[in-house]
């Protein structure tokens, strides 16, 4: 299985609670959403898929 970045999110308490439910009504844990709806986003901004030579090095530009 492919190597899984962690990092830590703050977010709002109202919007953790609506993504929540919303992976709930889904089946679906709030990171599993998470990653689902960043997914989706970055797909339609047609910036999905990353370039074959993405890594970690390019994070903080």
């Amino acid at each position: 299985m492919a190597r899984r970045k962690a990092f830590p999110l703050r977010l709002d308490p109202a919007l953790y609670r609506a993504l929540r439910r919303w992976a709930d009504d889904e089946l679906r844990s709030v990171n599993a959403q998470i990653e689902y709806l960043l997914r989706r986003a970055l797909i339609a901004a047609g910036r999905w898929p990353p370039a074959e030579d993405d890594d970690d090095r390019g994070a903080g530009r």
